[in-house]
């Protein structure tokens, strides 16, 4: 028997929702790092345009195929253009959804693991050579990373289970604001720290000559796969979205927020890492080694500690659980499953992925997929190839296919408000600049351009 769909219950709820699928790790280190290596706030600059002209546009583009049917993706392009081929590409949503996800959750265990030894005292009062073998020994360790991941599957699950509005929504109502609360006290304690002006000239500084192409590249890829762009998880969230939702004006306020958070990450973490010397190292490397490095030096490093991988920890589920609900809802709609059982097969689908990935530093390190592990692999193909492709897939949908009048109702809510600007804007941008852009990004990511020569 087919649920009912009920949907967000306040507009508030469904920002904080689809802010929280968008904020997540790459927010907190690989924004920050890639802004200080590219040229500071020349990179920040050209992210900003690239939000402009790629992001909102594919959000919105999502926003109205999910916001005008009420339906996961197959769903809506069945109603919305009877007949049409592009119906297939939803099985590339809910395929990318669930193999982000189950290598994303394994990095979620990683967080849980360090949480606790934070909490327990365990983690500080090391060397940075120490934590790097202690990062090594946990991931080898099956067990140990097996426990975490099935516990943050649990976790996220538990949430699912409690459906919209009691269950997504009641969590991310908390967890944003405190997320906020959270990233605001860590600046300010950054910023009052030794030298500190020298994480932030790191971070803002303007130098075009520091940026070039490689820059802006990774600019266009960093405003794609911040607002988690591609897999159909703003489809799915906007088709619980109520009928007077303002979509453009709710698309501005999600980029903006999602875009906050990550530089206030940067003021966050560079004004400590350039206050005791570090090296403002990317991925694990700064979050599992160089940070907790750092904690141990300051007054009070425990509160600190704990209190960032609690930071971490609300960024990883409130994205997990919006991987997690894209074949949720795609089971509900197009297989008439109750919401529980739609949870219990993605349940299962996710947690083999994940164990998978999970083991694959330990037990399955000797299993290669081109040349990768399993968890490099997944970590490869979900955002260089899923999320690519059906970013421009629904670029070309929306911009190409759909009719004009589909998309003016949902930019003026049946006529209520005017789109002068917009439509004309969200249609060019759609049409021209994101199906370029997205190669581009494909062809830097695969390393076809370095193989040219170009970058």
């Amino acid at each position: 028997m087919k649920e009912k769909r009920l949907g967000f219950a306040t507009r508030m709820g469904a920002i904080a929702a689809t802010v929280g699928s968008a904020v997540g790790l790459g927010n907190i280190w690989r924004f920050p790092y890639q802004a200080g290596e590219n040229g500071g706030g020349a990179y920040i600059l050209v992210y900003l345009i690239c939000v402009v002209l790629l992001g909102i546009p594919i959000m919105m583009s999502e926003f109205i195929i999910g916001s005008s049917t009420h339906k996961s993706m197959k769903g809506a392009v069945q109603q919305l253009t009877p007949g049409s081929p592009f119906k297939i590409f939803a099985y590339v949503g809910v395929l990318g959804a669930l193999l982000i996800c189950g290598y994303y959750c394994v990095v979620c265990g990683w967080v849980i693991e360090y949480l606790w030894a934070s909490a327990s005292g365990t983690l500080l009062g090391h060397s940075p050579e120490e934590y790097d073998t202690i990062f090594k020994t946990f991931v080898s360790s099956p067990d140990r990373c097996l426990l975490w991941t099935l516990l943050f599957l649990v976790l996220n699950f538990l949430v699912l289970s409690r459906g919209i509005k009691n269950g997504i929504e009641r969590l991310s109502n908390v967890m944003m604001p405190l997320l906020f609360l959270l990233l605001i006290v860590f600046c300010v304690n950054s910023l009052l720290l030794p030298d500190s002006d020298d994480g932030m000239d790191f971070l803002f500084n303007i130098d075009f000559y520091e940026l070039g192409w490689k820059g802006v590249v990774d600019a266009m890829g960093q405003a794609f796969m911040s607002l988690s762009l591609g897999v159909t998880c703003l489809i799915t969230y906007s088709s619980y979205f109520k009928e007077d939702t303002r979509l453009m004006r709710d698309a501005v306020t999600i980029s903006a927020l999602d875009t906050l958070v990550a530089i206030l990450a940067g003021i966050v973490i560079f004004p400590a890492v350039f206050s005791f010397d570090m090296q403002p190292n990317a991925g694990p490397d700064l979050i599992f080694n160089t940070l907790p490095t750092i904690f141990q030096q300051m007054p009070g490093g425990i509160v600190w500690a704990v209190a960032f991988f609690v930071l971490l920890f609300f960024a990883s589920i409130t994205s997990t659980i919006s991987l997690s609900e894209i074949p949720v809802t795609f089971l509900i709609d197009e297989y008439k499953m109750s919401r529980g059982k739609a949870i219990a097969i993605t349940a299962v689908l996710m947690t083999v992925i994940s164990v998978l990935s999970a083991l694959s530093f330990s037990t399955l390190s000797d299993v290669k997929l081109f040349d990768k592990n399993i968890f490099d692999f997944l970590d490869y193909v979900g955002p260089n190839f899923f999320m690519l492709l059906g970013g421009l897939v629904t670029a070309i949908y929306v911009g190409w296919v759909l009719k004009k009048d589909v998309i003016h109702k949902q930019l003026t809510n049946g006529g209520k408000h005017k789109s002068r600007f917009v439509q004309p804007y969200i249609i060019f941008c759609l049409r021209y600049i994101a199906p370029v852009a997205i190669v581009i990004i494909f062809l830097y990511y695969t390393g076809v351009l370095k193989y040219l020569d170009l970058f």
